[in-house]
């Protein structure tokens, strides 16, 4: 039988699986995480639980926050686990866990008296968020926060009893202030491009809504790194906690499976201290965007370009995906031809090989990341991680026939079956939307243009259009297999 994880069990499990090597009761809080998800516990809790492992930086421990509903899960589960977690690392050629313990608390989802207090706390010196691309409040279209969207508005009436990540973030800096505590760093760990400069103008855009000058005061006083994060990690399902029972003896509610490689880039603004994260391989640099640049367009974007071709093709595993010649082909030849000749230098870095170790990452058979995933929230994705080089593209007058054929899968998919006719299930926030206009895409592609939110000035360029029309109109009338076969003879 597995053994049950928990801080009465370290000492059972330590004989078949490293532990901490510290005790949670010796750490101090100063860090507050909103989106305790499997991200952050493959990520940052992974690096802190590699400090603390060290002897070093033991007041530094995090206590977990959030305000959805999944958060009140995720608290439940890990508080049955005193807070635990475990971690497997899948490669190819060996699989290893390890259990962490760097968070000690997770405040109570919806106490918004209980989290405001704490982060009003002089020892909380940072607050983190995974929150994940589509909570930023972003207008797609303009990639600017956007002061309207109802749950802002609600916030703004509504100061002292927000809602949202950034009311509550908002709240705590300002009982900070009035109380001559200096505000912590606020350090946003999602796949956003100048993710700290996104999360200051959601902080101060709602800040300018309640109060001029404490807006003013969040941009000149408040501290908003930007950083560049990186660890392939699938949702945990019942695959996963039959795995890491059945393999590694551990019975986790919900664990964390992820692949061996990890990547952290960090600006090192911290004015109230931080973690000395680069013993633990953090990389801390003056300017963080060539290279989230560099893992937006490259990585993300590859995803994207592997994601709705496989999905249309009825392909669950994404390692399954780099198995198909011609999914494999379709993305090297995107990335070769039209995203990474735009991507700009990054510091000690060869591009080529960068992707090479995409390649593998992708290819990876042992970490169960699913098409789905993949396929999730491509209103938020599409954006973020395809468009931008498109914009690029045309602006250099450069051919986007491969981005744009990545698009209209996405639409393609969109309309709720695969090829096969097997029926695709919701996979987006807007999902109703989406369905909606993909059906009448079928016969017009331009109507999925129409969604200026999401493509904005592309809707009414000619060589956009055209490409895209083409691409969708071309699955349809073919199918996505025959279609990458096209797009790779050069035939589109």
């Amino acid at each position: 039988m597995p053994t049950e994880l928990s801080a009465a069990n370290l000492e059972v499990i330590s004989t078949f699986a490293a532990v901490p090597r510290y005790r949670q009761a010796d750490l101090k809080a100063g860090i507050v995480h909103f989106g305790v998800g499997n991200f952050h516990r493959a990520h940052q809790a992974v690096y802190l639980d590699e400090l603390f492992n060290l002897g070093l930086d033991h007041d530094w421990a995090l206590i977990g926050a959030g305000v959805r509903e999944t958060d009140t899960a995720m608290r439940a589960t890990l508080e049955r686990q005193d807070w635990l977690t475990s971690v497997v690392e899948q490669e190819a050629e060996k699989s290893a866990v390890h259990v962490t313990g760097p968070m000690v608390d997770f405040l109570p989802v919806g106490d918004t008296a209980a989290i405001i207090g704490k982060l009003a706390d002089p020892r909380i010196r940072i607050v983190s968020l995974t929150i994940t691309e589509g909570g930023y409040y972003i207008d797609p279209a303009t990639q600017r926060f956007d002061p309207a969207h109802p749950d802002i508005r609600y916030d703004a009436d509504h100061p002292d009893a927000p809602r949202t990540v950034f009311g509550l973030i908002l709240a705590g800096l300002k009982r900070r202030r009035d109380g001559g505590v200096p505000p912590f760093t606020v350090m946003s760990c999602d796949n956003i491009p100048g993710n700290g400069h996104v999360t200051e103008n959601a902080v101060a855009g709602l800040a300018a809504l309640v109060d001029a000058e404490l807006a003013s005061w969040v941009k000149h006083a408040v501290a908003f790194p930007n950083g560049m994060v990186d660890r392939i990690t699938p949702a945990t399902g019942e695959r996963e906690r039959r795995i890491i029972a059945d393999e590694f003896g551990i019975a986790d509610a919900w664990p964390v499976f992820c692949e061996g490689f990890k990547q952290w880039v960090l600006e090192d603004r911290f004015p109230l201290g931080r973690p000395a994260l680069e013993k633990v391989g953090v990389q801390f640099v003056p300017d963080v965007a060539p290279f989230e640049l560099m893992k937006i367009r490259i990585l993300n974007g590859g995803h994207a370009t592997i994601a709705y071709p496989a999905g249309l093709m009825d392909i669950h595993f994404v390692h399954e995906a780099m198995e198909d010649p011609l999914v494999r082909a379709f993305l090297d030849k995107v990335e070769h031809d039209e995203i990474i000749p735009i991507v700009p230098p990054v510091p000690d870095t060869d591009l080529e090989d960068y992707y090479k170790l995409i390649e593998r990452r992708f290819s990876n058979p042992k970490i169960g990341d699913t098409i789905q995933r993949l396929c999730l929230d491509g209103s938020n994705r599409q954006p973020k991680f395809i468009l931008p080089s498109v914009r690029d593209r045309l602006a250099a007058g450069q051919s986007v026939n491969g981005l744009a054929l990545v698009s209209a899968l996405w639409a393609r998919y969109c309309y709720g079956e695969s090829d096969s006719g097997k029926a695709i299930p919701p996979n987006d926030p807007s999902w109703d939307r989406l369905i909606a206009l993909a059906r009448r895409a079928k016969d017009d592609p331009a109507a999925w243009l129409t969604m200026s939110d999401i493509f904005g000035d592309l809707a009414t360029n000619p060589t956009y259009v055209a490409a895209f029309t083409r691409a969708l109109s071309t699955l349809w009338r073919v199918g996505t297999r025959e279609t990458l076969t096209r797009y790779q003879r050069g035939t589109l």
